[in-house]
């Protein structure tokens, strides 16, 4: 009797693969999928909800921004991300978006923000494609103008000096026009006392070549 309930149970199972087989394989998979992404974005970013998740929209995943008006996060040095979301918070630096999300952060928000997106390797801006003459006069212009030497070696750099390399063109274009006009300051001064030197033009070449510029790998 065993013996024939057994062999019946069997050829319904088999009975259910065959006609199903398909499906409950995809359903192993997908949630198989959903259980591997869910553990990494856990390791990357910690349990849900996560403060770097309100950044993503403008900034891109791990701070990558697909829009060339929108900054890059990813590869930042943690000291830079840090003093400029407390410039956000205090109005020294003027964003209308910015300013509230910076706000309502913590200390240790800030902390958390600016390790998460420190550790992250920037990618390469692959969206903007320069135009050769602009790319070649900004080349020259970062040269002579020593940029490497606050901005560190393949200008990603470091400690309060933010990376240029890789940055989104219009976004780049757009903070070279503020520090020219005066609406946006650095410590130093540095910035200020070259960027006034530049014309338009010169503003515009350097946007190109350091926008088209590839990352290295710190």
């Amino acid at each position: 009797m065993k013996k024939w309930i057994l062999l019946g149970f069997v050829t319904v199972v088999a009975g259910l693969l065959a006609v199903y087989g398909r499906d409950l394989l995809d359903l192993y998979r997908l949630l198989t999928h959903i259980s591997t992404s869910s553990e990494a974005r856990q390791a990357d970013g910690g349990p849900w909800p996560r403060l770097t998740d309100a950044c993503v929209g403008c900034h891109g995943a791990q701070g990558n921004s697909l829009h060339q008006g929108y900054p890059s996060l990813a590869g930042q040095p943690a000291p830079y991300l840090a003093a400029q979301l407390r410039h956000f918070a205090s109005g020294e630096r003027a964003n209308p978006n910015m300013g509230p999300l910076a706000l309502s952060l913590s200390e240790a928000d800030i902390q958390l923000l600016s390790e998460y997106f420190a550790k992250h390797p920037a990618a390469q801006n692959g969206s903007f494609k320069p135009d050769p003459a602009l790319q070649e006069k900004g080349k020259k212009l970062v040269a002579s103008g020593g940029c490497a030497a606050c901005h560190g070696e393949g200008l990603m750099g470091h400690d309060q000096f933010p990376r240029l390399a890789g940055q989104g063109h219009d976004y780049l274009l757009a903070q070279l026009n503020a520090f020219a006009l005066g609406h946006r300051k650095d410590p130093s001064g540095a910035m200020t006392a070259i960027v006034t030197t530049l014309s338009a033009d010169d503003r515009k070449a350097l946007a190109h070549y350091l926008a088209a510029l590839a990352p290295v790998a710190k």
